[in-house]
């Protein structure tokens, strides 16, 4: 019971942190930091999540996001800890396709740091690609520590297999290679329901609901779920867009904010990430 009053605590202190942090940050650039006029929402144990805010102008905000520009944002990767393992495999895969999806460095510090505040022991990861994101968290686990690292590309998981054991993390990661519904459905018949503490999501963005479902399945209460991409480049606020993962994402948006199984907080880092707690 102590353990669970004092994770609360902390994870209140965290979203009043993130809830200022919504009000400096907005995401602008190529890699996540293009601008776009989002809605930002959160809910709390005593806020249902049926009607929150539906419309807000920035009269009514006062403050206001700041422009992340280019040069604010090589100001925050300065001042951003990355240890050298992990700018090793963004600079080997930087040139390689897709490599534009890989989480930046000040994301994974806060993935890395969500694990350490919560004294996360059993991870899972849905969408591995290069292992940047898996690596910063598997770094902070405890030794005895596991990450189900979910990932169907093998040319992916052999330059993520290859840092883990560059790290001499390969212990606390259990690889599987193949579709993650599988995967999940795995552990869920295996009878690993409720065990875990973290999950990140970062996968096919058209199955992001039915991940989240099963995921949600496997975190405990009060476990986290961080789902990535919620902004999608500011396309998921341009109603001009509409092709099938825009509209699939912006459907998931308004699911996550009706659905009061969870506690949510929708932050502005990398491409915009929502962190789910599960009640």
């Amino acid at each position: 019971m102590q353990t669970t009053l004092c994770f609360e605590r902390i994870f209140c202190v965290l979203i009043a942190f993130l809830n200022v942090l919504k009000n400096v940050l907005v995401v602008s650039s190529v890699r996540s930091r293009r601008s776009g006029g989002s809605i930002i929402a959160s809910s709390s144990d005593n806020t249902p999540a049926a009607g929150l805010i539906s419309s807000i102008n920035n009269e009514q905000i006062g403050k206001h996001s700041a422009h992340l520009t280019d040069q604010l944002y090589q100001y925050i990767l300065q001042h951003t800890r990355e240890p050298e393992i992990l700018q090793q495999l963004r600079e080997e895969t930087a040139a390689l396709p897709g490599s534009q999806m890989q989480v930046s460095p000040d994301q994974a510090q806060f993935l890395a740091m969500l694990v350490q505040i919560m004294g996360a022991e059993r991870c899972i990861e849905v969408g591995v690609f290069h292992g940047y994101s898996s690596l910063a968290v598997a770094l902070v686990l405890p030794d005895w520590g596991r990450l189900v690292a979910c990932e169907r590309d093998e040319r992916c998981l052999d330059i993520a297999r290859k840092y883990y054991e560059r790290a001499g993390v390969t212990h606390k990661v259990d690889v599987r290679h193949g579709l993650a519904m599988d995967s999940l459905q795995y552990l869920l018949d295996n009878g690993e329901g409720g065990s875990y503490d973290f999950a990140f999501l970062d996968a096919d963005k058209r199955m992001y609901h039915q991940y989240y479902e099963m995921l949600l399945q496997l975190v405990r209460c009060n476990g986290l779920v961080v789902v990535d991409n919620i902004l999608w480049y500011g396309r998921t606020a341009n109603p001009l867009v509409a092709d099938k993962r825009t509209q699939s994402l912006r459907d998931f948006n308004q699911f996550l904010l009706s659905d009061e199984r969870v506690c949510i907080s929708m932050v502005p880092i990398g491409d915009g990430m929502t962190l789910c707690r599960k009640r």
